[in-house]
This record gives structure tokens, sequence and C-alpha cells, in this order.
């Protein structure tokens, strides 16, 4: 076999989409170990993202895909690496190979609730997920995960915090250090300074992803985490009010101005179905959260109904993706880990470059 059968190859994953990440398959997908033993042809293809849930799926399609190329038999072997989408690694005593920041313009718009199913989500398709509650003034992690009240991070050599685990999740929180008795009265260089303590000084244990639940605004501890540690992406959340539009804008604004790529727009709150006729309609407004995403050239990751659940499972200690892993909304919050995924994937593999892989057998 020679190099045209990876060309070959490399062409089918160039012509058609991944159905889960919706990425071009060529950008999320790593060709390995490409073999040709007779009439059997074998390769190994490794996804940039985590893919256990969706295996089956992908290796139906790929198969398909794959058995034009003038083989009898195909052995393919599906695999998957998350790699760091940033060149910089983080600076910091634990191992982090992904940054993803969960931003909002303004408060009150789900962001927290979407930051910590996001991370759930992620970790429910096999990856290794931490977050962290960068939201010093108002931290709600630990009730979203269900710590117990009083619980503290261990203290590790008198300098590092062990994560506390919850959910499957790895997580630090300022609320994990206080009571709620406790308010921040800080100023913005010492917020900033308590963050990045937070961020680098907590022994993470070698995370595909962690993600990272903003303070609403563009403020200090925003301009800090964004032009300080590298971070891989952002996701906006906004609901469909014009108010929040405006302020997701500065959002979207403000990572751009620090050359951070923003994944895409989440819209809360997009619809109201009321629960004794199931009429549906647009309380807060329609469309926004489109017309934001097409304006800046970005996606939007999904659009959440305002349903008494999420925040009732939420503020329980177990969220949606959590206590209804197999329900409707929980199925939102996959779609955006996945999409979120693919698109790291994607600036992953262009920072590595490709480089084949091949076996030549002529048996």
């Amino acid at each position: 076999m020679s190099q045209a059968m990876y060309d070959k190859i490399r062409q089918v994953l160039a012509t058609n989409a991944d159905p889960v990440s919706l990425q071009n398959l060529v950008d999320v997908v790593e060709i390995r170990n490409v073999a040709e033993n007779g009439d059997t042809l074998s390769a190994e293809l490794c996804f940039g993202y985590a893919i256990e849930p969706v295996r089956e799926q992908l290796q139906a399609t790929l198969s398909q895909l794959l058995t034009g190329l003038g083989f009898a038999k195909l052995k393919l072997t599906l695999t998957w690496q998350v790699k760091p989408a940033q060149d910089k690694p983080l600076e910091g005593a634990g191992k982090v190979k992904n940054i993803l920041a969960v931003a909002s313009g303004k408060g009150g718009v789900g962001k927290s609730t979407t930051a910590v199913n996001l991370a759930l989500a992620l970790a429910a398709d096999g990856a290794r997920v931490g977050i962290l509650d960068a939201d010093i003034y108002g931290p709600s992690l630990g009730m979203m995960l269900g710590v117990p009240k009083g619980t503290r991070p261990e203290v590790h050599q008198q300098n590092f915090f062990v994560p506390i685990e919850s959910l499957g999740l790895q997580s630090i929180s300022m609320g994990f250090l206080t009571t709620e008795e406790t308010p921040m009265v800080w100023r913005g260089p010492m917020a900033s300074g308590a963050l990045q303590q937070l961020l680098k000084q907590t022994l993470w244990n070698d995370l595909d992803y962690l993600v990272v639940d903003m303070p609403p605004g563009t403020g200090d501890i925003q301009l800090t985490l964004s032009q300080q540690v590298p971070v891989s992406g952002a996701v906006v959340v906004t609901t469909p009010q014009d108010i929040a539009l405006l302020d997701a804008k500065k959002g979207i604004e403000m990572f751009r101005k620090v050359h951070v790529a923003v994944l895409g727009v989440v819209e809360n709150m997009a619809t109201h179905i009321c629960s004794q006729c199931g009429h549906e309609e647009h309380i807060f407004g329609e469309g926004g959260g489109a017309a934001i995403a097409k304006e800046y050239g970005v996606s939007v990751l999904g659009s959440l109904p305002l349903d008494l659940s999420i925040r009732e499972q939420a503020d329980s200690g177990k969220p949606t993706v959590a206590s209804d892993p197999n329900g409707p909304i929980a199925a939102v919050y996959r779609q955006i880990a996945r999409l979120s995924a693919g698109q790291l994937a994607k600036m992953a593999g262009r920072s590595a470059g490709a480089s084949p892989k091949i076996s030549i057998h002529n048996d």
C-alpha cells in the first residue's frame, strides 16, 4: 500500500460531516495505522473529542463511508484523544489540556447552570472534566454539585488545593473556602488574584477540559482570565431579551479583543411551554440568539426552554444532565458539549498539524 490509500481515506473524511460534532470529519479525526493485508483494509481513526456514548453511531457511519475503497473487508478501530487547542499550557500545579470559559454579559441568564450541565455533559461522553467557579462574589457551584455545606478542599504541601470531586467532576470554588455569611468585600485586583490562585494552585488531575464559570460582565476578573490564562475557547450565554443580547455582544467583543475564540452562543429561556395546556410562546422575544450568532459569525450551540425542572434540579444539587440524563433538556446540553468539543478538536488539529501514520503490509 502507498501514500495513495492514506490520501483516499482522507478524501472521504474531507467530503463528509461528522454527525456528532457537525465539523468536517477530516478536521476532528486523525488517521492512524493504515494497513493493507490482502483483501482487508485496516485503519484506526482517532477522534479529538470523547466519543463513548456515540461510538456505535460513528462506527456505523464511518464503516459505510469507507466501504467504497475497493476492499472486501474493513477493520475499523475508533479511538479518541483530547488534545490542547492552545500551544501554551496552563502554568500551574495541575494538568489541564483545555480551558473552556462560560460567560455572560449580565447576570440572571442561567450562565452557572449552563456551565455545570456543560461540564457534566462533557464528562458523560467520557472526558476528564473539572469546573472552576470564578464568580468570586457569588459562588454557587457547591450547591449545584450537591457538595455538603462546610466541605473544605484538602491542602497539599501547604500550597496547593486538592479539588473536591462530585458527580464525576473535579471542582474548586471560593465558596469552598468561605461561609455563606461571608461576603467577598474585595476590590478588583484582590478578586483577580484570588481567581489566579484557585486556577493555578489547584492540583487538577489530568483534565481534558476545565470549564470556568465566569462572573457576569466584562470587568477585571474576565480580563485577567482572558489575558493571563490560555483559554481555549468561550461559550457566551444569553436570553432572547434585547438588553441581554446587548450585553452578550459586549462579552463576545471582549473575547475577540483578547484573541479568545468564541465557540458559540447558548440561548436560555428561549421558549415557555405551559404545563397545563402545552402552549408554547416566546415570552422573552424570539430569534435573538440566532441574530447575534449570525452577526458575529458563530453558531447557536443550543436553545433551552424556560423550564422549572432546570432550576429545581440545579438547586437540589443534581443538575439536569445528572438527574435526567436521557431527557430532552439533557439532550440539548449534550449537543452544546459535543459542538463545543468538536470545535476545540478542530482547533487542536490545526495547531498540531496532520501527519500520517502508515503501516505497509503486502501479505
